[in-house]
């Protein structure tokens, strides 16, 4: 390949070393080996590089492999225009060499484990320059408050840098800013007018998870770019919104300290396009405005949750046809859900969680609102009984009525719940256009997230709708047994029935809930045995049936083994290893043996009485004759005496007989 000058082999699954009889191609002038997972060390790939074609090696795309190693001297390399190295494995510091490419015009060097500074001296020289990306390394940006730089930037990402405490005061030099990224960079002070005013011809900025503080003002500025999104989450900014950003296309203001929502919406001169907004964590009070016809056309996400609003729900927030999130959890709404809302029939997850809404659950819901993944009542007032219309929920993944008032039997019809029959995980997107994507950006601006509940305690649990398949109907008035048809959801990670009145035996078809990580069935009036194929869901990880009527012997054996007493607890009925309460049967009892005749009890006796005697005569004798020998001396003394003198008498008379014998002999 003697006249190769583009060389594209990104995204595959290469692996290994870049071999050096690459770099032989000297007329080689863009090389894109990013996304692949290669390795070795950078300094060997840049020396096997040839010194012939360095003067014209423009472009080297590495990003995106397990590259290791520090960053090497590239000076050499005076023609190179584009340079990303992002997420890899580098480590150590920048070197200031860096700064001789003053052809370069893009520079991503992201994502990696640099750490040290980076000032002016790394980038003085590099006029050209209209894209420097180091975002989420640990490097420290120390550029002096008076520099200028001697480039304009189009995209800058310094996400996750050292930058603060003070706002970069040199972005004011900079006129063509379409993607900012400062997030999480430690700035501790109040946002200057002047930066405000650069947002007509941004696409992407973030600001978030800093201290930023202050109020925002009401610039009389246009937007100029169509799709554009802005997140300035997780910071002290207070006050109003200015109506300027209801222009924009994706805004996150969640965790501030906003207190308003109706000048923001209800203003005449507000006209929108807006997808997606997200006043979470704020400390707006009021009712909810009633001006949503601004937004009738394009909202697809609303998150106002943990805030103070209060009163009901406007039926013009059914006005919204293309909203696919509504989140409202954790505020003081009262009354029903508005009719309106079954005209919002992209919603695929509804959260009014932690209110004070109440009335009977719509029937609507189940035939109006099929696109559901989430839907999340828990912490109201509702009442009556779980209609059976919410069984049209074929896509439902999380289904959570906890906490209400709402009584009579669970529905038959849960098999209807189809997604929760597949033990595939299903991929699905909250709001389509929650990720603003361009040539310059990509941002993130919504992540979805649901109250999980388990022993009293509250979790947040993040995106839901790709891993957490539930069904939570504890702390109601729920009566009846648990439907068979409970064994057709194989999908369902979580089951919580607890703290109803449901009774009857626990079904024998809970065995085929093999992916169940999490089953709650306490405090009810469940009476039987447990099931002995409940041992053989080996992803239980939580298991709670206590304080139910539960009778017999707990199956110990496979995973119920790895559960405590705290598990049985409170079911007098029950009995096992775990409770550490014997059952019945568990003694052995002596073998009967056959009576015997008469004659065999009397001769039986008899020998008793024999062997007792000779027992007894034998140890009186014994130890009557030695016991004195033995602890007395004077009688052990006249004992030996008295044994020689028998001795000598038995000899002496042996003797004197054996002599009478011989003489009769003789004669």
């Amino acid at each position: 390949m003697k006249s190769l000058e583009v060389l594209h082999l990104e995204t595959n699954k290469l692996q290994g070393e870049i071999p050096a009889s690459l770099w032989n191609i000297f007329t080689l002038k863009e090389l894109y080996l990013n996304r692949n997972n290669l390795s070795g060390e950078i300094s060997n790939i840049i020396q096997n590089s040839s010194q012939c074609n360095r003067h014209v090696f423009q472009t080297l795309d590495l990003s995106y492999n397990q590259i290791t190693g520090m960053l090497p001297n590239l000076s050499t390399f005076r023609s190179l225009r584009m340079l990303d190295l992002s997420i890899n494995q580098f480590t150590g510091e920048i070197p200031q060499s860096i700064g001789f490419l003053n052809e370069l015009v893009s520079l991503r060097l992201g994502g990696n484990h640099f750490e040290g500074d980076i000032n002016e001296l790394h980038v003085t020289n590099m006029s050209k320059l209209v894209l420097l990306d180091l975002t989420d390394s640990s490097l420290s940006v120390k550029f002096d408050t008076t520099w200028v730089p001697p480039f304009q930037l189009f995209r800058l990402g310094l996400g996750s840098c050292k930058l603060g405490p003070r706002f970069p005061n040199w972005l004011h030099t900079q006129r063509y800013l379409w993607y900012v990224d400062i997030s999480d960079a430690g700035i501790d002070d109040f946002v200057p007018e002047w930066f405000w005013s650069k947002l007509q011809h941004i696409i992407g900025l973030n600001m978030s998870c800093n201290s930023l503080k202050g109020t925002i003002p009401n610039l009389p500025i246009k937007l100029t770019n169509d799709y554009n999104a802005i997140s300035l989450g997780s910071n002290q900014l207070e006050g109003e919104i200015p109506t300027f950003l209801t222009q924009a296309s994706a805004l996150d203001l969640s965790k501030n300290k906003i207190s308003d929502l109706n000048s923001f919406l209800c203003t005449k001169s507000a006209t929108t396009a807006m997808l997606t907004l997200d006043l979470s964590n704020n400390q707006i009070t009021g009712q909810l405005p009633n001006c949503w016809k601004h937004l009738k056309n394009s909202l697809e996400l609303l998150d106002l949750s943990n805030n103070k609003l209060s009163g009901k729900i406007p039926k013009s927030i059914g006005t919204l046809v293309n909203l696919q999130a509504l989140v409202l959890r954790n505020n003081s709404l009262t009354g029903g859900l508005p009719f309106t809302l079954k005209n919002c029939t992209d919603l695929v997850m509804l959260d009014v969680s932690e209110n004070f809404l109440f009335g009977p659950i719509p029937l609507w819901i189940g035939e109006n609102l099929q696109e559901l993944i989430i839907l999340s009542l828990r912490v109201n007032r509702f009442f009556r009984s779980v209609p059976a219309n919410l069984c049209y929920l074929r896509q439902i993944h999380f289904l959570d009525l906890s906490r209400n008032n709402l009584s009579g039997g669970i529905p038959t019809c849960l098999g209807h719940f189809t997604e929760l029959g597949e033990r595939e995980i299903t991929t699905y997107e909250i709001v389509k256009g929650r990720k603003i994507t361009s040539s310059y950006t990509s941002l993130d601006i919504y992540d979805s997230n649901v109250l999980f509940t388990w022993k009293g305690q509250d979790y947040v649990f993040w995106n839901p709708e790709f891993l957490l398949k539930s069904i939570d109907l504890s702390s109601n008035d729920l009566t009846g047994a648990i439907p068979k048809e409970i064994g057709y959801l194989v999908g369902l990670v979580s089951l919580n029935l607890s703290r109803n009145k449901l009774d009857g035996e626990i079904p024998t078809e809970i065995e085929n809930l093999s992916w169940l990580e999490f089953l709650d069935l306490s405090r009810n009036k469940f009476s039987g045995k447990i099931p002995f194929n409940l041992s053989k869901i080996d992803r239980l990880g939580v298991l709670d049936l206590s304080n139910n009527d539960l009778s017999g012997r707990i199956p110990w054996e496979g995973h119920l083994e790895t559960f405590d007493a705290s598990s049985f607890e409170g079911n007098l009925e029950l009995c096992g290893e775990p409770l550490n309460k014997s059952c019945p049967g568990d003694k052995t009892t002596a073998k009967p043996q056959e009576p015997a005749v008469h004659g065999e009890e009397d001769n039986s006796v008899f020998n008793e009485a024999l062997y007792m005697s000779l027992g007894l005569g034998f140890f009186a004798g014994f130890w009557g004759l030695l016991g004195p020998i033995i602890l007395w001396k004077p009688w052990r003394i006249a004992y030996l005496r008295f044994l020689n003198r028998v001795t000598d008498y038995v000899f002496v008379t042996v003797e004197l007989n054996i002599a009478k014998c011989c003489r009769w002999s003789e004669s």
